[in-house]
């Protein structure tokens, strides 16, 4: 993918999953692409992992995936901080 769509792509995945996880009122932009960004690695490795496709491109499938993936990094995250 390319740099542009990666960022569009985790910022709108990581401000879904910030949504689902209730931390959207801490969180801004630049948090939401980076929780993003590494939610569409991790998602893409449980997709993989479960013998499915990860991140495809620019698609709802590679949303998901990185809204799946972003929502498993906050709540660790949570758990971890908390």
């Amino acid at each position: 993918m390319g740099l542009l769509a990666t960022i569009i792509l985790g910022g709108i995945a990581g401000w879904l999953a910030s949504i689902i996880a209730g931390t959207n009122a801490r969180m801004g932009a630049i948090a939401n692409v980076i929780v993003g960004v590494i939610g569409a690695v991790v998602g893409g490795m449980i997709f993989n992992f479960a013998g499915g496709r990860g991140v495809t491109g620019l698609n709802l499938y590679s949303l998901f995936v990185s809204v799946v993936g972003a929502s498993v990094v906050l709540f660790v995250v949570k758990k971890l901080f908390r």
